[in-house]
């Protein structure tokens, strides 16, 4: 991989991934979504975005992958509608986005050759834990159109790879926290809420498990499962196979904070009974047995260093709105 193209570059794991390419020594290209104001997301403040080569474009549209992918070696495909809530509002707008736009990744890196294509899953794919830890192994259920949406971009990656011969992996993160991450995930959520003077934390349901990812340990998983040959055409998941539900992080990240809070349930946050995902907990042995790579950060070290960097950045949040 001599350059990459990284899409979703502007967002919270591949602004981080972007980075991180680039302090590796790799020539980066970041799709950056079209704009009119040709804003590029957590990029404008990377002290990185020099070395980057920028392109406008949109995974909607193939043209636009295409040009973007010329010249490239390898992609990392993570631009995708990942906010679970708005997919009950709108099913189609994922199915477009992540099945749509992943097809336009794969047909474009098929078309050009490229050498090396990552598709970024997600363990929602999994649906509630049938049995844990989870391994690669375990059906997929779709509990909400969002993740539908990605079994459907999963399997198309792997039909490429069967019927085109094309070098596909699958990345499939478990629940990734840390900087610049969306205040609808759990743990900005809960930080913001806190660092905005509030005792009263709204949440939705208190009881289902997370296996918590901090984002550079994930990043680095990019890495290994980019430089292993034995993936290809297989998914890969990404986690620390531990299980916290989401009553005990708030309670956990509130201690760290010095915080005392009361939880309150609400219902807007809630998720429809047949579709939340009760459980989840990762078996990372695949990634860990054929690569060197193992989590260096504790939860407890991640929520700290993810607390720190929203102190300094509270200001780009809107702590007292819930937006889905």
């Amino acid at each position: 991989m001599k350059k990459i193209l990284i899409t979703g570059s502007t967002g919270f794991i591949g602004s981080h991934l972007t980075e991180h390419c680039v302090k590796e020594g790799y020539r980066v290209k970041a799709l950056v979504h079209y704009n009119s104001m040709n804003l590029w997301g957590w990029l404008e403040r990377s002290k990185y975005k020099k070395d980057l080569e920028i392109y406008s474009g949109d995974v909607h549209n193939f043209d636009s992958v295409f040009r973007a992918m010329k010249g490239c070696d390898a992609v990392f495909h993570l631009a995708a509608l990942i906010g679970i809530p708005y997919s009950y509002v709108s099913p189609l707008a994922y199915i477009k986005t992540n099945i749509e736009g992943t097809y336009n990744i794969l047909q474009a890196a098929r078309e050009l050759e490229l050498k090396n294509i990552l598709i970024t899953s997600t363990s929602e794919i999994y649906g509630t834990a049938q049995y844990v830890p989870i391994d690669e192994k375990h059906l997929s259920v779709g509990q909400s159109p969002y993740s539908a949406s990605k079994i459907a971009a999963d399997q198309l990656g792997i039909s490429f790879h069967k019927s085109f011969g094309l070098p596909v992996k699958i990345v499939r993160p478990f629940n990734v926290y840390g900087p610049r991450q969306s205040a609808r995930a759990i743990v900005p959520t809960i930080i913001t809420q806190l660092l905005s003077g509030r005792k009263n934390i709204d949440l939705g349901n208190l009881s289902p498990t997370r296996d918590l990812t901090y984002v550079k340990d994930t990043v680095r998983a990019f890495m290994a499962i980019a430089a292993c040959e034995k993936f290809t055409g297989e998914a890969v998941n990404v986690g620390m196979n531990t299980e916290t539900s989401v009553g005990e992080l708030a309670k956990t990240i509130a201690a760290l904070m010095k915080k005392k809070i009361i939880i309150k349930k609400d219902a807007a946050r809630v998720r429809p009974d047949n579709s939340e995902v009760e459980r989840l907990c990762c078996d990372n042995t695949k990634i860990t047995t054929f690569t060197g790579w193992k989590p260096r950060y504790t939860l407890e070290d991640g929520l700290k260093e993810t607390t720190a960097w929203f102190k300094k950045n509270l200001k780009s949040y809107k702590a007292d709105i819930y937006n889905v």
